[in-house]
């Protein structure tokens, strides 16, 4: 959608209600309570987000138990927040929409974590015949070791690195990419009871969230993958330290999504903690899922919670 084309849209409040009428109810509207369509509106513009029902005999709102619920901003605030984070391929930060809708910093950042609850797409859809796993690692730039010391320090009181791939302190997260479909899905891991990032059996559950048996999976040379020998999903190899694509062997559609991931959370969020983690990496799922589609409505449809 278009700057020009939001403005027709949504030219006022009540064009607002009228398009998340269309959205949530297929233009028509039904009791929240009841499910009766016999519905009468209030005419006082304070109150016209509320609509009463004629069989119930109760008021209700079209936002109740959507991300808009309990929100006090400007409906047109909200979906000019919507379409400028859909326009910005890598999102947008929390500073920057509070420059652009002007509201607080507090009120931008809900209304991001909001909006990210609606894209909520990390496809669990079943993928089908050949797909790409990988593994990156999400966090702060490797430092390196710093050999300033104190008078009191010896040579072996060091600062501690963190390493790059594999043994890092960084969170790691799996990706799957289904080339024939074009989708992805991505998950946030933890280390298991034993301590281990990535192992074996870890993987092996998280593919299986997605993929049917008898699946071609494509990987690198990373041992814990060496579990899928055991399986019934056909397993091929690409070997990095050699060259990167070996006919239709390679990784490559994963890695480029790694590439679109870390520039936006590098790019224009700088840091992300922990606990939200799984949520920007279900943003840009969104975003490479639903590429080709109306994300904007999209996003208003799942927004009902």
């Amino acid at each position: 959608m278009t700057f020009i084309e939001f403005n027709k849209t949504f030219s006022n409040e009540q064009d607002v209600i009228n398009h998340f009428i269309k959205i949530r109810y297929n233009d028509k509207l039904k009791c929240n309570h009841c499910g009766s369509d016999r519905i009468y509106k209030y005419s006082s513009n304070q109150r016209s987000k509320l609509f009463r029902c004629g069989d119930c005999n109760k008021d209700f709102s079209i936002f109740k138990d959507t991300i808009f619920e309990k929100s006090r901003t400007d409906l047109i605030k909200w979906m000019y927040a919507i379409h400028l984070f859909l326009n910005s391929k890598k999102g947008i930060s929390g500073y920057q929409l509070q420059r652009e809708i002007g509201v607080t910093y507090k009120t931008a950042w809900r209304m991001l974590k909001q909006i990210r609850k609606a894209m909520n797409s990390n496809n669990k859809d079943h993928f089908n015949a050949i797909v790409e796993i990988d593994e990156t690692y999400i966090g702060g730039k490797p430092r390196k070791e710093n050999n300033h010391k104190k008078d009191d320090e010896d040579d072996n009181n060091n600062f501690p690195t963190n390493k790059r791939g594999r043994g890092t302190k960084k969170k790691a997260v799996v990706g799957i990419v289904d080339r024939e479909n074009k989708k992805v899905f991505a998950k946030v891991t933890s280390k298991n009871k034993n301590g281990q990032k990535l192992s074996g059996i870890q993987l092996l559950e998280i593919l299986n969230e997605v993929c049917k048996e008898n699946n071609t999976v494509m990987t690198d040379e990373f041992k814990s993958y060496n579990i899928l020998k055991n399986t019934n999903y056909i397993h091929l190899k690409i070997d990095h330290t050699k060259n990167y694509v070996d006919g239709d062997i390679h990784t490559n559609s994963v890695e480029s999504f790694w590439a679109i991931l870390k520039r936006g959370i590098y790019g224009i969020y700088h840091h992300v903690s922990l606990k939200y983690l799984q949520n920007y990496i279900n943003e840009f799922c969104f975003r490479y899922n639903n590429r080709n589609q109306n994300m904007f409505d999209l996003i208003l449809k799942q927004g009902v919670l």
